[in-house]
């Protein structure tokens, strides 16, 4: 191995360890208790190593993102892909993404609730971020019903998932009747 290719390699793993770090700590105190200065002495870098990296907090949060968009395109993926027609199809993604978002809140919150510098719905969208969306594509197009872009109900449906996640997560909504939300959900959306 050449020394530019070692090079390479610990920088890569610095990145990877600056992310887990600030994934894990905003996972344990929330994204407030993420700052350059903690981050630093958790990893045991000075603060300029990290500028080198990520040119501040706002890079971090969308280098979560986009390591959660390409976990929650695996989780929908694995939970659908067990399922042998399209409404266990809908109903399994529709309690993964949930799922997810409720195990993941910071990470969660980096996708889809803070500024992470990256474009959704664009030609520059991270390929993991359009993937993301690909994988709800996959089992949420079969089921949008004739005249329906898949794309759009893609998006209405998952809107719904957002809000149902948000708004549990918030404590606006029964925690017992999360499975109940899911059948009416797929029951009153997906033309199955």
């Amino acid at each position: 191995m050449s020394v530019q290719e070692r090079k390479q390699r610990e920088r890569a793993e610095r990145e990877r360890l600056i992310v887990a770090t600030a994934r894990e700590l905003a996972e344990q105190q929330g994204w407030d208790a993420v700052t350059t200065r903690r981050l630093a002495e958790r990893i045991e870098y000075s603060q300029p190593v990290l500028y080198s990296h990520f040119r501040g907090k706002r890079e971090i949060i969308g280098a979560v993102a986009i390591e959660g968009a390409a976990e929650l395109a695996a989780t929908v993926r694995a939970a659908t892909s067990a399922a042998d027609n399209p409404r266990a199809r809908v109903t399994a993604l529709a309690r993964a993404y949930l799922d997810f978002a409720a195990r993941n809140p910071a990470v969660y919150d980096a996708l889809f609730q803070l500024d992470g510098g990256l474009a959704f719905a664009d030609e520059d969208t991270p390929e993991p971020l359009k993937d993301a969306f690909a994988a709800l594509l996959e089992s949420l197009g079969e089921v949008a019903g004739d005249g329906v872009h898949p794309g759009l109900f893609t998006e209405v449906f998952w809107a719904s998932l957002h809000g149902l996640a948000t708004l549990t997560r918030a404590g606006r909504q029964l925690p017992e009747d999360a499975a109940q939300r899911v059948e009416l959900l797929v029951d009153r959306l997906a033309v199955v």
